[in-house]
């Protein structure tokens, strides 16, 4: 009877195995794979493979505190498996924790000397900790100036060569933003000038902005809410083909994380930026957690903007995205932010307002809340799945909406299969409008109506098109393409 016990559960543990093998190769099915991870480990929890290799499925589902637990819980168990070091190492480099990542590279490399890839990852990974080391170094206490007082746009000149869009007399136009599209359409790039005239006047734009910023729509008018777009251009000129250009008639809200992944984020925030200042009060921008420094460092928006343009201007950028709204209030019923809710009861609309947004965010907090925690489906709070911030559960969306006499919340930050989900009872929506993410979750889009004054969502989905045979995180952080692509 022993005999066919073992024989069961082995055979058990190796059918979920073999499951969560073939699974693994389709990055849409990583969900799938974790799930028999999961089934495997509940019958052999002492298998440092398997946690392992749940561990990297975490990782393609960007579940990055569930990625790091899984490898230390994999060297817990079998301390000389070279691979839980990886991706230990991954997961903290995902998270921002170079020196932890740096350890454990070390690690693998005194394992393995004669290792190409390891010494490779461990130099990149050692820039990384010095460069953050020296810019702690020459940090001030005063303030830090713009780089707007070190431009002169004025006398930037425009060469006779180049035939692409231009300002009007420094304004941004209907005219002027359709010319643009159409430029990055077919590749070309805005000439600089044209790209810092945008940026020193968006952060003119935004500085006075309050916090956060609360507007009511008539009844007989609607708002498109946008989720994530992560550097998707094409897919950004679809949704406007589908749904029409931002107009004082047709206005719309996008919900952070314009930028990094996708290999078109300058593109994309460009555009962007051009209709805020285009329709200022028709036209919304939300700061997602990827409108952050350590974020675009690591996933690629700093490195396209260098590559196309320089480090002055990614600067200049990151000035911008400092001071975007952290919420937005509509109609007095609607919350939307990036991410989600509190990591604590009893926050207020007023206390929203008093966040200091001119900043790199915290690692906890209501700001940090904002941009990254994420709805679970049981009530109270669990650690994140990311590593950041909390997961929040129906009742604690219920006792924050009863307080602040909302209707429901909006947010984005995850991908979703059908471009949205509705959870909570209804009271919490999850919107994802970049279709096919990273050319490989094979996802839907989606943007939501609100209309009137009962604001009742309205759901549409859309699928990818086509873009030129530019790779997702080619611009990203050389660790991130070997460890995360």
């Amino acid at each position: 009877r022993v005999k066919e016990t073992r024989g069961v559960v082995n055979g058990g543990i190796e059918q979920s195995h073999n499951k969560a093998r073939l699974t693994r190769p389709a990055f849409k099915d990583y969900d799938n794979a974790i799930k028999y991870y999961t089934e495997a480990l509940e019958l052999n929890p002492a298998n440092a493979i398997y946690f392992s290799n749940r561990s990297l499925a975490y990782l393609r589902t960007e579940c990055y505190g569930y990625a790091l637990a899984d490898a230390t819980k994999c060297l817990e168990i079998d301390k000389n498996y070279i691979k839980g070091y990886y991706r230990r190492a991954t997961s903290n480099m995902a998270l921002g924790k170079f020196k932890a990542a740096l350890k454990d590279y070390e690690t693998v490399v005194r394992v393995r000397p004669n290792d190409k890839d390891a010494k490779m990852k461990y130099q990149e990974c050692n820039k990384i900790v010095k460069q953050k080391a020296f810019e702690r170094a020459i940090a001030s206490d005063e303030m830090k100036k713009s780089v707007v007082d070190s431009l002169d746009i004025e006398n930037m000149m425009i060469e006779d060569e180049y035939t692409g869009p231009k300002l009007e007399e420094g304004k941004v136009t209907m005219r002027f933003m359709k010319e643009m599209m159409e430029c990055f359409k077919d590749q070309k790039k805005l000439h600089r000038k044209c790209a810092y005239q945008i940026l020193t006047v968006s952060t003119s734009a935004y500085v006075p902005v309050p916090k956060p910023v609360l507007f009511p729509p008539q009844q007989t008018e609607k708002i498109t809410i946008c989720g994530d777009t992560h550097g998707q251009f094409y897919d950004l000129l679809n949704i406007f083909e589908l749904n029409g250009l931002p107009s004082e008639t047709n206005p719309y809200l996008f919900n952070g994380d314009f930028v990094d992944r996708g290999s078109f984020s300058l593109e994309v925030i460009l555009t962007l930026f051009g209709f805020k200042l285009l329709l200022p009060d028709s036209f919304y921008l939300l700061r997602g957690n990827h409108e952050t420094d350590n974020m675009n460092q690591m996933y690629g928006f700093e490195g396209e903007v260098k590559a196309k343009y320089t480090t002055q201007m990614f600067t200049l950028f990151s000035e911008v995205f400092q001071w975007l709204p952290l919420a937005q209030c509509i109609n007095g019923k609607v919350l939307v932010m990036h991410g989600g809710l509190f990591s604590e009861d009893g926050v207020m609309l007023d206390d929203l307002r008093k966040i200091d947004r001119n900043r790199q965010p915290p690692d906890s907090g209501p700001m940090c809340d904002l941009l990254w925690s994420d709805p679970q489906p049981q009530n109270g709070r669990s650690v994140s799945k990311r590593g950041v911030s909390c997961q929040f559960g129906p009742d604690v969306t219920e006792r924050f909406l009863d307080q602040n006499k909302l209707d429901y919340i909006v947010r984005s930050h995850e991908v979703k299969a059908e471009g949205y989900e509705v959870t909570h009872s209804g009271k919490c929506i999850t919107v994802f409008s970049a279709p096919n993410y990273c050319d490989q979750m094979a996802n839907k889009g989606a943007y939501i109506h609100l209309r009137g004054s009962d604001l009742k969502p309205e759901f549409h989905q859309f699928t990818a098109v086509p873009h030129p045979n530019v790779k997702p995180m080619a611009y990203a952080n050389s660790l991130m393409q070997m460890g995360m692509m």
